[in-house]
């Protein structure tokens, strides 16, 4: 209709332009991890807005995973490191294979904790039950934990394992043990020797949110990761969710 100005010209809502400012400060180093950033009130008066879009453009940095708020403080840059995650160096055989975790790769000597649901009998999902060959429904080994580093939860992850392979072992307890599922699977003959990861950015669910303890639609990584034994068989389906402004990915490759 005349008069209107199209969508593509029109200016972005005020909280969205303070966002945008903010955001470049923080990843251009003017504001740096730890600092404080201004408040909705100085924001307010630099802007020459409401204090709700204020406190919204703030709110959005908050979800973006580049700010926190502490009760009666303030809203600060974000100070936690980024984990860097090498796949090609968590999943080599030496790691698991000489009783050492995945994750002493991943973050080192910082304070990790895993928080494991009692692994449990459970139907496989179709796509579970495809990439393990087996007919969707069949019962199989359910592991589900969420990742802690410097209590802060950072990832979350679902495997499933076949019944058949896993029934009476260590898998089925809360603590595998040094090397964790993989050197139990090589204790059992079934040592896996191929890996193969499909990674999707997407935006988090409401319970992985909850889970995560980020923002409603904040970015997420989604792993899926499938283990095979030498013989080609699938003898693990890990369905992992990183909140991606904890991690940097890393791969390795020769030529």
């Amino acid at each position: 209709m005349p008069g209107r100005t199209p969508p593509e010209h029109r200016e972005p809502p005020a909280y969205q332009r303070i966002a945008a400012e903010l955001r470049a400060l923080i990843l251009d180093g003017t504001l740096a991890p730890g600092q404080r950033v201004p408040s909705e009130t100085a924001l307010r008066d630099q802007h020459g807005v409401s204090k709700m879009t204020a406190r919204n453009a703030l709110l959005a940095l908050r979800e973006q995973g580049l700010l926190e708020s502490r009760h009666g403080k303030g809203f600060f840059v974000r100070s936690f490191k980024p984990i860097r995650r090498n796949a090609t160096k968590r999943l080599s055989r030496e790691l698991w294979g000489g009783g050492r975790s995945m994750w002493s790769v991943d973050v080192e000597n910082r304070p990790m904790v895993a928080v494991s649901e009692e692994p449990e009998e459970a139907p496989a999902p179709e796509a579970v039950a495809q990439a393990l060959g087996v007919e969707p429904g069949t019962r199989v080994c359910r592991r589900s934990r969420v990742y802690l580093v410097e209590d802060v939860p950072v990832m979350s992850a679902v495997s499933f394992l076949p019944m058949e392979v896993v029934a009476n072992s260590q898998i089925l307890q809360v603590d595998t043990g040094p090397g964790g599922i993989y050197a139990r699977l090589a204790e059992l003959g079934h040592a896996p020797t191929r890996f193969r990861e499909e990674l999707r950015a997407r935006m988090a669910s409401p319970e992985e949110s909850d889970l995560l303890g980020v923002g409603s639609g904040s970015p997420v990584i989604h792993v899926v990761r499938t283990a095979a034994d030498e013989t080609g068989r699938v003898v693990e389906v890990n369905e992992m969710v990183l909140d991606a402004s904890r991690f940097i990915m890393e791969y390795d490759f020769t030529s």
